[in-house]
């Protein structure tokens, strides 16, 4: 099952006892091969869990960083049905690392519910994360995704009430993504006290492990929050070492597929280095 490689990952930790840091990448960003190459060095570089993205063109939940990052790989044609590609050509030389898909609606309603969760399980994704499904909407995809044994991460928030929190727990398989600001991704500096006594309430109500992301965004953040969370989410300072690279070459939209400097990914998998070493110095929550 989908859900086997997510808990045995958590599991695995909980042993070890550390937070997994949770990396996040938007396929296909700055395009195709450079992606994958980098979705499949993640692991070897300390990453625990892939959160990648599927591009879409109104991502609002992501602030400016993650925005761009969606817009270079539509620019390159990225789709949801070549996302799923990425996934399961990852997974002929990876079947250990648990990934999940963050993304909208939108496009999996165009796809069809159906066919995408028969998809996505064959091509190797463990777990959905869509940001803008409330509970409510959960016999949109939810019910059907647990139904298929497919995980479904669910978004807590600083102003999730216990009753809110309720209907957002009854669907939530996986792990608890909670939302450390309120705002969109990369925007803003979290609350670390503030987040340690949500996490201490949220776990009054469930057994599931809590992840941390947004605002979160180098060595010394990951090492604080690792701590007392599950879980660590990094995106936007990892996606500005793409960003950073982009400007640098772009100059033609024909070229766009030589966009990638040669030292793009030994800069991104530095830069993970660190934030996992971060993660392993700290202790997580026993």
């Amino acid at each position: 099952m989908a859900l086997d490689r997510l808990e045995r990952c958590f599991a695995d930790l909980k042993k070890q006892g550390r937070s997994a840091f949770i990396s996040f990448l938007t396929a296909g960003d700055p395009d195709y091969d450079t992606s994958l190459e980098l979705l499949k060095a993640m692991p070897d570089a300390g990453v625990d869990i892939i959160e990648l993205g599927m591009p879409f063109s109104d991502p609002m939940a992501d602030g400016p960083a993650i925005q761009a990052a969606s817009i270079r790989a539509l620019d390159q044609g990225m789709s949801l049905a070549k996302t799923l590609k990425i996934v399961a050509d990852f997974r002929k030389s990876n079947q250990d690392t648990p990934l999940i898909l963050m993304g909208y609606y939108n496009p999996i309603y165009i796809y069809g519910v159906d066919v995408f969760l028969k998809d996505a399980l064959k091509a190797g994704v463990d777990g959905l994360l869509i940001v803008d499904l409330p509970p409510e909407e959960d016999a949109e995809l939810a019910m059907p995704a647990k139904a298929a044994s497919m995980g479904m991460i669910h978004l807590a928030t600083p102003t999730t009430d216990k009753a809110r929190l309720d209907k957002i727990l009854k669907y939530a398989t996986g792990f608890l993504y909670y939302v450390t600001i309120t705002g969109v991704t990369g925007t803003a500096k979290p609350d670390l006290s503030k987040t340690r006594n949500a996490l201490n309430e949220i776990r009054k109500q469930t057994n599931l492990p809590l992840a941390v992301g947004f605002g979160i965004k180098d060595e010394k953040d990951v090492r604080n929050f690792a701590e007392f969370a599950d879980g660590v989410v990094v995106g936007s300072s990892i996606v500005d070492i793409i960003a950073q690279n982009y400007k640098q070459n772009k100059i033609h939209k024909k070229e766009q597929e030589h966009l990638a400097n040669s030292d793009l990914i030994a800069r991104v998998l530095s830069f993970v280095r660190k934030i996992s070493s971060g993660v392993r110095d700290s202790h997580a929550k026993d």
